[in-house]
């Protein structure tokens, strides 16, 4: 039997890029960048995790596939334009995430179920079945590598919309009424760095996979359904 190399975190950033997020596209390139720093002192942490970035409007954009963030010598930059497309953004998934477990396990690794940390400032497109696409991508008797989806709303997003994207109720969050929406995102950053740092260190240690931070400045979608 071949040696295994070591356990890898999938790990995927999915990010609202549509118009509405158009003033906000310098706090996401700042979230960004410090995750990125973050993550280039955790060592141990970043060796256990590979990192996708992908950008949703009408169209998905794959700005970061794979990597070991301690190879790169800075994050792409984000940006906005265009609609709010659930269906693509998780029909990109849906395609995506099963070949990048596949192309990690051929390489020798043990792969731990892939995470999906979502974040979007409003409602999806009208007329739209994501939700097909998404009860396919988070199945596991249809994906076998059926991600976990951690949720994240801002802005004008609606908390039921975000509890039906997370694949638990303790992975949606809300942010709170009047919340700035910078502010959130940066605080959305804070949690994704936080929440990747401990489930890497985590699997350094022998113990469970993820780990998700919980947000300050948000509350779980189900209080607010």
């Amino acid at each position: 039997m071949a040696e295994t190399l070591g356990q890898l975190l999938p790990v995927y950033v999915l990010a609202d890029e549509s118009y509405s997020m158009a003033s906000q596209v310098n706090d996401l390139n700042a979230g960004m960048k410090s995750l990125h720093m973050a993550l280039l002192g955790e060592p141990m942490a970043a060796a256990k995790v590979r990192f996708s970035v992908l950008g949703f409007s009408n169209t998905v954009t794959e700005h970061l596939i794979l990597a070991d963030l301690r190879g790169e010598s800075e994050l792409p930059r984000l940006s906005a334009g265009g609609g709010t497309s659930y269906e693509a953004a998780f029909s990109a998934l849906l395609q995506r995430v099963p070949n990048d477990v596949r192309s990690l396990k051929s390489q020798g690794y043990r792969v731990h179920r892939p995470a999906v940390f979502f974040l979007s400032d409003g409602q999806p497109n009208p007329n739209e079945n994501w939700t097909e696409v998404h009860r396919r991508l988070t199945d596991r008797n249809v994906t076998s590598a059926a991600p976990n989806v951690i949720a994240f709303g801002i802005g004008d997003a609606e908390a039921e919309t975000i509890l039906n994207v997370a694949t638990q109720s303790e992975f949606a969050f809300i942010s709170l009424p009047g919340s700035q929406l910078g502010d959130s995102i940066a605080k959305f950053f804070t949690a994704l760095t936080k929440s990747v740092v401990e489930s890497g260190n985590a699997m350094a240690s022998g113990q469970a996979e993820l780990v998700v931070e919980k947000p300050e400045g948000f509350r779980l979608a189900i209080d607010e359904v």
